[in-house]
């Protein structure tokens, strides 16, 4: 089970920080990743974490969103900074077990399970 929060409402060039936090699967053997969908858009990837820690980001959020995770916590993080109006959207945290073969981190089929949306909205 996957608990997204940490989203709200924000400026441009704020920052907000989401928490996706981990029930019953420890994520340090598990890739992670976070995924978004404005309105009317299809879901789209905007970072991962594979188990090794190596990180992929979308272009767009290069230099500006960072993702980490606390193993003790069993918690993954996404430190969103300088925030643009087009980062508007329901952001989703997924996780895939780093055992299984085939890991596409960009394609959310990809993923074994999903945690609910936590929404985003930056104001111009």
């Amino acid at each position: 089970q996957l608990h997204a929060s940490g989203g709200g409402s924000v400026q441009a060039g704020g920052s907000l920080s989401l928490s996706c936090a981990a029930r019953g699967v420890t994520i340090s053997r598990y890739h992670m990743a976070w995924f978004r969908q404005a309105p009317g858009k299809e879901r789209e990837f905007v970072a991962a974490l594979r188990s090794s820690q190596r990180t992929h980001f979308t272009e767009s959020v290069k230099g500006r969103f960072s993702i980490s995770r606390d193993d003790v916590k069993n918690t993954l993080y996404l430190q969103m900074n300088s925030l643009k109006p087009e980062d508007t959207a329901v952001y989703y945290c997924a996780v895939r077990n780093s055992l299984r073969i085939g890991y596409e981190y960009p394609v959310p089929g990809t993923y074994d399970y999903w945690g609910r949306g936590t929404l985003v909205t930056v104001s111009s």
